[in-house]
């Protein structure tokens, strides 16, 4: 199949190439110029994924699919944006940090270390996403937030500030974090996600132990909603 774009120059201060279309495809015509890349490892020639704008992509940094890098917004380190998601207006994604399925992250967004914004979440506003913490389905966070370390953001929540979320970690058994969203008041613990009532019945089924701790923790959530 042919190439759908080539490298050119910009300018002398900038030390990464521009790309231009070298035939049509999604709403990219024969000739457009679009964004930056340092090389074609950055940008796959396959599916219609773009780089427009002044949006930059760089070092070990990969789009493909049908992904779009548009506005300001910058790829680089060994981030990955895949699949059809979107990166747009000032929002950066680094390191090892993933954007994929029909998520979208816009505004003055910064996803790095090893996040994961995928399926249909939305990020935007200020937030920062980092860690190892994951936003999923169709939840949405934004504003001056940060999610960070093993969180996990799931279903329909809604994560305005850092008071909308609680990580806790099962010291018990597993060791693997867990992670309550107010917006929804549901759960996520490993490949659960419910309510904590069903949390509480499915630990119990498992053991004793296991219910007795879920259940204590659960109280303890619900608890804060009492004192407020």
């Amino acid at each position: 199949m042919k190439k759908k774009y080539e490298l050119i120059p910009s300018d002398a201060k900038c030390l990464l190439y521009r790309v231009k279309a070298l035939r049509d495809f999604s709403d990219v015509k024969m000739g457009d110029v679009g964004g930056y890349v340092q090389s074609e490892g950055n940008l796959s020639q396959d599916g219609d994924c773009w780089v427009y704008d002044n949006a930059k992509v760089y070092d070990n940094a990969k789009v493909c699919g049908n992904a779009e890098i548009r506005g300001n917004a910058k790829v680089y380190g060994n981030a990955k944006v895949y699949g059809d998601a979107k990166v747009c207006d000032d929002a950066w994604v680094s390191d090892n940090a993933k954007v994929c399925g029909i998520a979208k992250v816009y505004g003055d967004v910064w996803v790095y270390d090893n996040a994961v914004v995928y399926e249909n979440a939305n990020v935007y506003g200020f937030a920062e996403v980092y860690g190892d913490a994951k936003v999923c389905g169709d939840a949405k966070v934004c504003g001056k937030v940060c999610v960070y370390g093993n969180a996990s953001i799931c279903g329909d929540a809604v994560v305005l500030t850092i008071k909308d979320y609680i990580v806790f970690k099962n010291f018990w058994s597993s060791g693997r974090y867990f992670t309550w969203t107010k917006s929804n008041n549901m759960w996520k613990v490993g490949c659960f996600y419910g309510s904590g009532e069903e949390l509480i019945a499915k630990a119990y089924k498992d053991s004793e132990v296991s219910g007795k701790h879920y259940e204590y923790f659960v109280n303890i959530v619900k608890d804060l909603d009492k004192l407020k």
